[in-house]
């Protein structure tokens, strides 16, 4: 199929039986059990061929003869998947009888070799795809010298994107359809608890299969994803070269942080200095708000060349006695403040462009933003908002916010929305942290050595702990780290972590613990479910649940820090904190998506101006109140916002999510047996999982009710 071609779409999430171009009988209409169940999401095209109605109903009754009444309800389901997807291109009429009478599985034998088909050989070919993408993208992601042109066209291949295109064609997609249910959303949140293992399964797979997306627009997703990523990655700042309102330097020599988490979590680290660090907090946060308007100069990005004050936003040639560069400064620099020209809305806009290109092969989710809510988290996006804005307008929040001004003994300036003092590691400045780390981990050889202790600390089996390290490698990242976890069980997971040449300091330490949280899920998800078809977790949000529960405990497994009742009621309420503040992120990032919908032929400046008066009115509608200052863009500094593509949404529900399930593994009395557990259950619906899980729906309750009870913790 042709991007651009035309098509009348209408959406029919009807029962089998009641769309009547496809002339379903009456016996598949009644059909009680869940062969019958509605057909989930049906194209119909304007162009479908004239001979298609009266093939479907013949065929319909060809098949209950051979097979028997019985399969009348599933010949009537598959038909309807089959032909609403059937393009001219993919044969006559002729062959679409053809096709539907060799491939129809007729009886439950047949039915289970042809579902063990697909998932022995779909586990081959995505996981081997898998590992090709993670090499092409190696050098671009990791710190393995210069990167060249080449390196950027080989991150920005997709070798998977013509997969789906060839599996229509060679009828692959349509044997799916044939035989197995496409689901709704509705169905999967209302009946999906009486389902078994193996229908989970069976609505997985039918799902992958469910709209035909063209290879050229999936490689041009891959691509703008590459170059986001790209640009991201070395959005760098010397901290050594940036000055205060009196031209004074804050920052010591080769400070290089990376903008948003570096920047962000230096600010946190800061506060272990009290009051002194005020001057370094409010620097980095004029920093940050210049990041978000684009008033940064373009050549302080990325360059210990240039000193800058970015309060008078001058810029000036790096003085020779503050020089850190490693290389000379190149010849062609002119130390000029001309902002960077909206690269970073240029280049967010360009995402959106790209994953928009899908939208017409989506009916059922016709927008990006639909498909991120609706089928990648199964949480509708109403919810979702309501969620946070129960965190955000919470009578906790300005209990929480007395006590945190009343720890710093000052009021609340806008940075202390990421303030971190609830945590131990208060009681340790940011380079007793970074001595610790870069003493324990000079490399990242030695992370992945000491990763048996850790894993044991944390409750797994001494078994279990080798079994996960055995499938975890450790690279050093480029950019600020992530993790990629293997789609075949004979492949192992990756964490990448940033490290400097003299070793792991607590920033790159912070995020390996994380990220080695997603390659603990992914490990078990992957290879101790019992379909593969079933491997992962319901959403993102659940996989970052998972990882922050590992994250909190950082400390503890470097020896410094240990447990008890005030330090777990300290525990919430950073927990609860970091919510409120990640909240509005995200509802950021979901504004400017919709701006983006309804703008689609913006400019990067207008792109800007919607962006920067979103995370201004945000912030002025549940931050200023709390933080006493108005109009602040702060919000708007996420780096996921440029190369994540509405991610920023699974932060804030994986804080709720990782609060009820390690409440869960706190009853248990150890992380690593419960953490297995419920690994285990694989990519149910979210509430399905969450109740299994938990006991309970994924929802803010828990998280207001515990913040609750630490209050009364830390008062006594």
């Amino acid at each position: 199929m042709r991007f651009g071609r035309a098509l009348f779409v209408a959406v029919a999430l009807v029962a089998a039986g009641l769309v009547s171009s496809f002339s379903l009988t009456a016996a598949a209409e009644k059909a009680s059990t869940r062969s019958s169940r509605s057909l989930g999401p049906i194209i119909l095209e304007a162009e479908a061929p004239f001979w298609m109605s009266g093939a479907v109903a013949s065929l319909e009754n060809d098949l209950v003869a051979k097979h028997g009444e019985g399969a009348r309800a599933r010949a009537a389901r598959g038909l309807a998947q089959v032909s609403a997807l059937w393009r001219a291109e993919d044969g006559d009429e002729a062959a679409f009888r053809g096709f539907v009478t060799t491939h129809f599985a007729g009886d439950q034998e047949t039915l289970d070799a042809v579902f063990a088909r697909f998932e022995r050989l779909l586990e081959g070919i995505d996981g081997r795809m898998n590992e090709i993408g993670r090499e092409f993208r190696e050098q671009a992601e990791l710190e393995l010298g210069p990167v060249l042109p080449l390196d950027e066209i080989f991150a920005a291949y997709d070798p998977s994107a013509h997969v789906t295109d060839d599996f229509f064609a060679n009828k692959i997609a349509f044997v799916a359809l044939l035989n197995f249910p496409l689901t709704t959303l509705e169905e999967r949140l209302g009946e999906g608890a009486a389902w078994t293992r193996r229908e989970w399964a069976e609505a997985r797979l039918a799902q992958r299969f469910s709209k035909r997306i063209p290879a050229e627009v999936n490689l041009a997703i891959a691509e703008a994803a590459a170059k986001a990523e790209a640009y991201i990655a070395g959005y760098n700042i010397w901290m050594h070269h940036v000055l205060d309102e009196k031209g004074e330097r804050l920052f010591p020599p080769k400070m290089r942080l990376l903008s948003h988490w570096n920047l962000r979590d230096q600010i946190k680290a800061d506060y272990s200095e009290g009051p002194a660090a005020l001057p370094k907090q409010r620097t980095i946060q004029k920093v940050m708000e210049r990041i978000v308007t684009q008033s940064i100069p373009d050549v302080v990005v990325n360059n210990p060349h240039v000193d800058w004050n970015p309060y008078a936003n001058e810029v000036r040639p790096a003085a020779a006695e503050a020089n850190d560069a490693e290389e000379p400064a190149p010849a062609v620099m002119k130390p000029t403040s001309d902002p960077e020209p909206d690269t970073r809305y240029a280049t967010i806009l360009a995402d959106f462009h790209a994953v928009r290109m899908a939208d017409p092969y989506s009916p059922t989710a016709p927008t990006f933003i639909a498909r991120r809510f609706e089928e990648n988290r199964e949480i509708p996006e109403p919810r979702v908002r309501a969620m946070f804005e129960q965190v955000l307008t919470s009578p906790q929040v300005k209990k929480v916010a007395r006590l945190i001004e009343k720890r710093l003994g000052r009021p609340l300036e806008p940075f202390d929305v990421w303030y971190n003092g609830f945590r131990p590691r208060g009681a340790y400045s940011e380079a007793q942290l970074d001595s610790f780390c870069k003493m324990r981990y000079p490399s990242a050889q030695a992370y992945k050595d000491d990763m048996p202790r850790m894993f044991e600390a944390f409750g797994f089996s001494r078994e279990r702990a080798a079994y996960l390290a055995e499938n975890i490698v450790v690279d050093p990242a480029r950019g600020s780290g992530h993790a990629l976890g293997a789609v075949m069980a004979s492949e192992k997971a990756h964490l990448r972590t940033r490290i400097e040449k003299d070793g792991m300091n607590y920033k790159g330490y912070n995020i390996a613990v994380h990220e080695m949280g997603h390659n603990v899920e992914q490990t078990f998800s992957l290879n101790d479910v019992d379909h593969w078809l079933l491997r992962g977790v319901p959403n993102n949000a659940f996989t970052e649940a998972l990882a922050f529960v590992l994250q909190g405990h950082d400390l503890e497994l470097l020896g410094l820090a240990k447990p008890d009742a005030k330090s777990e009621a300290m525990q919430v309420l950073n927990d609860f904190w970091a919510t409120y503040e990640i909240a509005g992120v995200a509802l950021v990032d979901m504004a400017m998506w919709r701006w983006m919908y309804d703008h689609p032929d913006a400019t990067p400046a207008e792109l800007r101006e919607a962006t920067v008066a979103i995370a201004k009115d945000v912030w002025n509608r549940y931050y200023a109140p709390i933080l006493k200052k108005k109009d602040v863009v702060l919000l708007g500094v996420y780096s996921h916002m440029v190369n994540s593509f509405l991610y920023l949404p699974d932060y804030p529900i994986g804080h709720l999510i990782a609060h009820q399930v390690e409440e869960k593994m706190r009853s248990a009395g150890a992380i690593g047996p419960e953490f297995e557990r419920v690994c285990t259950f694989g990519s149910l619906a979210p509430d399905l999982w969450m109740k299994n899980a938990t006991g309970a729906p994924v929802g803010s309750e828990a998280l207001l009710a515990a913040t609750e009870r630490a209050l009364r913790v830390v008062k006594e």
